[in-house]
C-alpha cells in the first residue's frame, strides 16, 4: 500500500472498512509528516492527543460497524472554526489565548462521523488575503515549486493553510472558508480539489465570521469523490443557524456516474478578459474540449455585470467585516493592549485593535466603516447591493434558459511567489477576479485541477452550478477530472 497519508479519503474508508489498516495507523503517518513539514507552515496548532484518542474511538465505531464514510478519517480544521478547547485565532493575535468553551457545527458533525482533528491550519487573517501572507502565524508556503527555482510560493489564500496540508499529504482532507474564492483560488494554485457550497448548505455557527452573506464552509480534498464525501459530512440545516437551509442532503458520492450527456454547459464571454495569460485561456479551451468529447453540450453566454463583481466585492465583503470585526475590544476575550496609568476604556479599545488587528484586516475595516457612513451609504453600500441583486439575476436567467453548469477559470494564473503581491492590495484583490460572484450569487462552485504550467504548476479550472445542486455540479467535475487525468504532485522538498 502507498504511503498512508497519501491515501485519498475514498482510499482510506475503503481499507479502514475491509481491514486492511487502522485509523490509529492513518492518523500516526499523518502526524508523521505534520512534524516534518514545518517548513510549510501549515498546521499552526498541533492537536496529537485528540488526534489519537478519536482515532481509537474511531477504530472501534468500525469494529462495531457504525462507520460513517468519514469515520476515521484524518483531517484538519482551518483556524477560523471554533474548536472546544483548542486555540481559534482566525489567524489573528486579538485571539490570541482563546480557546472557545463550544465546537462549531461543521467541525462537531465532522467529529460525530468520526473524523480525527489533527490540528487547526493557517489561513489569512479574518480570511482576509487571497496569498495566507495576512496571517498572525506567519505565511503557509506551497509545497509546488516552479521549475528548478527554490523560491516560495504562495498556496493561495485564505485557506492557504488547508491547500498546503492537503496538497502535501498531511492530512487526506481539510475544511475550508469562501468569502470570494478562498477555497477555490487556493484549490486551483495547489492541484487539489476545492469546493464552495450552496450558501446556506454549511452552516456558519462557530465559524469566526468575515462577511455574513458571503462566507460558505467547505471542503478541500485531493478528488472530486473526496470532495464528494467529506462535503456531505459538514452540509445539514442547523438550527442555530438562521442563514441555514432545511433541506435534505442528497448522497453525493452515490452520484458520481461521471455521464454528463446531454448537459448543456455555459462559457461566459465576459471572463475572456484582456491580458488573460495564454496558459490560462489555453486551459479554458482545453476544459471546453473535455467536456463536449464526455458528451456535454457547450454553450456561449452572457453575464453582462460580471464586470462589476470585483468592486461591488469589495464594497460589501468589507462593510460587513467592520460590522462583525467591532466586537474585538479587548473586553471579554482575546488579546489586550498593555495600558499606561490614566488610560480609560476608550484608549483600550484603541490601542487593542490597533495592536491586534494586522494592517490588512484595518484596510477592510475602514472601508467598511467608510462605505457604512453617513453620507456614504447610499452612494456605495446600498448602490453595491443593487448590483449584486442584478449579477444574481444574471445567473438565474442562464440556468432558466437551460444551463446546467458554468466553466470558467479559476484563477488569473498560476501561485505567485510570496512577496510578489502583498506591496499592491488591488493586485492582490484580482485574483478574485473568477470566483467573487459566484458567493454574490450564493451559488455552489468547485475547482478542478486540470493541468500544469510551463512551469510545472497546477492550473484549475472552476465549475459553477445551479442552487442546491451540489451533487449535479461534482458529477460534472468527477467528469472534468477524469478527461483531465491530472495525476501530478509536488517533489518533496520540506
Amino acid at each position: 500500500m502507498t504511503d498512508l497519508n497519501a491515501l485519498t479519503i475514498a482510499e482510506a474508508r475503503d481499507a479502514l472498512r475491509k481491514g486492511e489498516v487502522t485509523s490509529v495507523e492513518l492518523t500516526e503517518a499523518c502526524l508523521k509528516a505534520i512534524e516534518g513539514a514545518d517548513a510549510l507552515g501549515a498546521v499552526v496548532h498541533k492537536t496529537p492527543e485528540i488526534a489519537r484518542q478519536r482515532a481509537a474511538a474511531a477504530d472501534a465505531r468500525i469494529r462495531a460497524g457504525d462507520a460513517p464514510s468519514m469515520c476515521g478519517i484524518p483531517v484538519g480544521i482551518k483556524d477560523l472554526f471554533c474548536t472546544e478547547g483548542v486555540a481559534s485565532q482566525a489567524g489573528s493575535k486579538i485571539l490570541e489565548g482563546f480557546r472557545p468553551e463550544y465546537e462549531s457545527t461543521v467541525s462537531a458533525q465532522l467529529r460525530d462521523a468520526g473524523a480525527v482533528m489533527l490540528g487547526k491550519l493557517n489561513m489569512d487573517e479574518f480570511a482576509m488575503g487571497s496569498s495566507n501572507e495576512t496571517s498572525v502565524y506567519g505565511n503557509a508556503v506551497n509545497p509546488w515549486r516552479a521549475g528548478n527555482s527554490e523560491a516560495a510560493l504562495t498556496p493561495g489564500g485564505s485557506s492557504g493553510g488547508s491547500a498546503a496540508a492537503v496538497a502535501a499529504d498531511l492530512c487526506l482532507g481539510a475544511t475550508g472558508t469562501d468569502t470570494g474564492g478562498s477555497i477555490r483560488q487556493p484549490a486551483a494554485f495547489t492541484g487539489t480539489v476545492g469546493l464552495k457550497p450552496t450558501y446556506g448548505r454549511c452552516s456558519r455557527w462557530g465559524i469566526v465570521a468575515f462577511a455574513s452573506s458571503l462566507d460558505q464552509a467547505g471542503p478541500m480534498t485531493r478528488t472530486v469523490r473526496d470532495a464528494a464525501i467529506m462535503g456531505a459530512a459538514m452540509m445539514g440545516h442547523d438550527p442555530k443557524d438562521s442563514t441555514s437551509a432545511d433541506l435534505p442532503v442528497p448522497d453525493f458520492e452515490a452520484m458520481l456516474t461521471g455521464d454528463i450527456r446531454g448537459k448543456v454547459i455555459g462559457i461566459p464571454g465576459e471572463y475572456r478578459m484582456d491580458g488573460m495569460p495564454g496558459e490560462i485561456e489555453t486551459l479554458w479551451t482545453q476544459g471546453i474540449e473535455m467536456l463536449k468529447d464526455a458528451g456535454a453540450e457547450l454553450r456561449d453566454i452572457t453575464l453582462p455585470h460580471t464586470k462589476y463583481a470585483l468592486p461591488t466585492y469589495y464594497v460589501i465583503a468589507p462593510a460587513e467585516a467592520s460590522s462583525n470585526l467591532a466586537r474585538y475590544d479587548g473586553v471579554r476575550y482575546g488579546y489586550r493592549a498593555t495600558l499606561e496609568q490614566g488610560d480609560g476604556v476608550t484608549e483600550m479599545y484603541e490601542k487593542t485593535r490597533a495592536e491586534g488587528f494586522g494592517d490588512e484586516v484595518k484596510r477592510r475595516v475602514m472601508i467598511g466603516t467608510y462605505v457604512l457612513s453617513a453620507g456614504f451609504y447610499d452612494a456605495y453600500y446600498n448602490r453595491a447591493r443593487k448590483v449584486r441583486a442584478l449579477i444574481k439575476r444574471d445567473f438565474e436567467t442562464v440556468f432558466a434558459e437551460g444551463i446546467d453548469a458554468i466553466l470558467t477559470p479559476a484563477t488569473p494564473s498560476a501561485a505567485f511567489e510570496l512577496g510578489q503581491q502583498h506591496v499592491d492590495p488591488v493586485e492582490m484583490y484580482l485574483n478574485d477576479v473568477f470566483t467573487v460572484t459566484v458567493n454574490l450569487a450564493g451559488l455552489p462552485g468547485v475547482a478542478v485541477p486540470t493541468g500544469l504550467d510551463a512551469r510545472g504548476l497546477p492550473l484549475g479550472l472552476q465549475l459553477i452550478g445551479r442552487p442546491w445542486e451540489e451533487g449535479e455540479l461534482l458529477n460534472t467535475a468527477y467528469a472534468l477530472e477524469k478527461a483531465a487525468g491530472f495525476v501530478a504532485k509536488p517533489a518533496k522538498w520540506w
